[in-house]
């Protein structure tokens, strides 16, 4: 699990349910970023990442409805007192046309520091960087786990990339979608992709390298 924390627990939690045994070797960890609130009014709230709704304090307001591009980001919303919650299909770019049909024209996108660029579609949206994911020195069982030739599972683009800069390739990796397949690039020995931007669907793929 190379996700951050506490992404990474939430993971290896689904990874057990399923007889897989992870190895938890975060290469970043979530650092809040100071921000300040817009003085534009706005409609509702985007939640593209389940860690930047954990970076919230209390000057959101929880009553505001809020838009999250997948499960995993409308359970972190609720969790923290968000009292209407949309989720998405799980990419930005199906979530935006549900937004639309409900008539909101403005929205306040609380974001990490490193995210996907997309269409607004006419929405007017500011955004505001509520946390970066920091790169952190691979941990003891990072060695471990390409010493046993595990799967290596990737959430981002970015994790991607990093991977390949401190493993090389040749492994088997699992990749969350096409776009992370690709920042991983060629050489390796095995890959799977998720069917959908979703851990069930990441963790179906890897346990596939693993028959």
């Amino acid at each position: 699990m190379l996700r951050p924390q506490p992404g990474a627990d939430a993971t290896a939690a689904r990874a057990a349910e399923r007889g897989l045994r992870a190895i938890i070797a975060p290469l970043f960890r979530i650092a809040p970023r100071d921000w300040a609130m817009p003085d534009a009014r706005f409609d509702a709230l985007l939640f593209t990442s389940a860690n930047a709704v954990r970076a919230l304090d209390d000057r959101v307001d929880r009553t505001v409805p809020a838009y999250a591009v997948g499960m995993a980001t409308a359970e972190a919303a609720r969790a923290a007192g968000f009292e209407s919650v949309t989720v998405g299909p799980g990419r930005i770019e199906e979530l935006i046309p549900l937004i639309l049909a409900d008539g909101i024209g403005s929205l306040l996108h609380l974001a990490g520091e490193d995210r996907t660029a997309f269409d607004p579609a006419g929405l007017r949206i500011e955004t505001r960087i509520v946390y970066a994911a920091e790169p952190v020195e691979p941990s003891p069982a990072f060695a471990e786990a390409l010493a046993e030739g595990a799967v290596a599972l990737l959430h981002s683009a970015r994790a991607a990339q990093r991977f390949r800069a401190l493993a090389g390739t040749g492994g088997r990796i699992a990749a969350i979608s096409e776009g992370v397949r690709a920042a991983a690039g060629e050489g390796w020995a095995a890959v799977a992709v998720a069917d959908a931007p979703g851990d069930d669907a990441l963790l179906a793929a890897a346990a596939r390298l693993c028959q």
